[in-house]
């Protein structure tokens, strides 16, 4: 993929905005590693190789375990995350795709079990913001190794 545009210069303030939202989740309280985990596995949904690539680099840098990065993908069947990672990963993937009918109760019921309400929304704004670090690098034509600044 070839950069189209470097969203840094052409438009600072959309930068800025998006790393509010950034700011916000990382002062909420939410696991640093969950939130690092969530960021990988939308990256991967969306295809957006940037963010894949420096998601991935930062998890193992901050000392995730090769098995849980290599095996994100198939989080489901692998028994290497815990019962909250997978409620949150479940409801990271439905946002993504959100479907038509919304949330399925399953989800929400099975998020709820780890999550009180506080932390419920700020797992969906952490989901609303690696959608959008996403959509912004696969618009852009982000791909690793591409330096912005």
């Amino acid at each position: 993929m070839k950069l189209r545009v470097n969203h840094y210069e052409a438009n600072p303030a959309a930068y800025e905005a998006m790393m509010q939202l950034e700011s916000y989740i990382r002062q909420s309280g939410l696991d640093p590693m969950l939130y690092d985990l969530i960021k990988l596995r939308v990256s991967q949904i969306n295809g957006c190789s940037f963010c894949i690539d420096m998601h991935g680099k930062h998890l193992q840098h901050e000392g995730e375990a090769f098995e849980r990065i290599l095996l994100l993908t198939a989080w489901r069947e692998a028994s290497i995350y815990s019962d909250k990672e997978k409620a949150a990963l479940a409801l990271a993937e439905c946002l993504t795709r959100l479907p038509e009918t919304g949330v399925p109760d399953d989800v929400y019921e099975r998020a709820r079990e780890h999550f009180d309400e506080k932390e419920y929304v700020d797992l969906i704004m952490a989901v609303v913001t690696i959608n959008g670090w996403n959509r912004l690098g696969v618009g852009t034509g982000m791909s690793p190794g591409c330096l912005l600044r």
